[in-house]
């Protein structure tokens, strides 16, 4: 009799522990649900942060998309100095990407069209560029190419230019 009490004994304390354990697991189970929705929510909002607007765009215009638009001469341009100090220059070759599905590509895409604006384009590259020293061009050109590309799209008020691309870069 004592086995029987025994084992009657420990079969309750086994169902006792499985009921506990259940009631432990369901409570777990909800705030755990809770806490992912929380950090979903939290790492959301940081992606939303550390985007760039207009990155998505320029990233989703395909090859095919592109025509590529060559501002025709070398842009030599004096740079920011220290009154009194030595004027310093940079030159460059200035190609601008345009996105050929933006609504705005018939008005103003075409070559034809941008060498008409093509004094205008140079003047906000011009004033872009000027406004920064030889140091801050040398040490941030992408900084400088989203400026330019800023300047640009302000020009025309369409982001149909998604991309300014600056090669042949000499100081002097």
């Amino acid at each position: 009799m004592k086995k029987n009490l025994m084992t009657v004994l420990i079969l309750a304390l086994l169902i006792v522990n499985i009921v506990l354990t259940s009631v432990m697991l369901i409570s777990i189970v909800g705030t755990n649900k809770k806490t992912a929705q929380l950090v979903d929510n939290i790492t959301t909002a940081m992606n939303l942060e550390l985007t760039v607007p207009g990155a998505e765009s320029a990233a989703n215009v395909s090859l095919t998309d592109t025509e590529v638009y060559n501002i025709s001469d070398t842009m030599t341009i004096p740079l920011k100095c220290d009154p009194g100090a030595k004027q310093d220059y940079i030159m460059f070759d200035v190609s601008l990407s345009i996105n050929k599905k933006s609504k705005d590509y018939k008005t103003y895409g075409s070559s034809d069209t941008l060498s008409g604006y093509e004094n205008l384009i140079k003047d906000a590259i011009t004033a872009t560029v000027s406004a920064h020293t030889e140091e801050e061009c040398s040490e941030d050109m992408e900084g400088l190419k989203e400026e330019i590309l800023k300047s640009i799209q302000d020009l025309f008020q369409s982001d149909f230019i998604y991309k300014v691309a600056i090669s042949g870069v000499k100081f002097g």
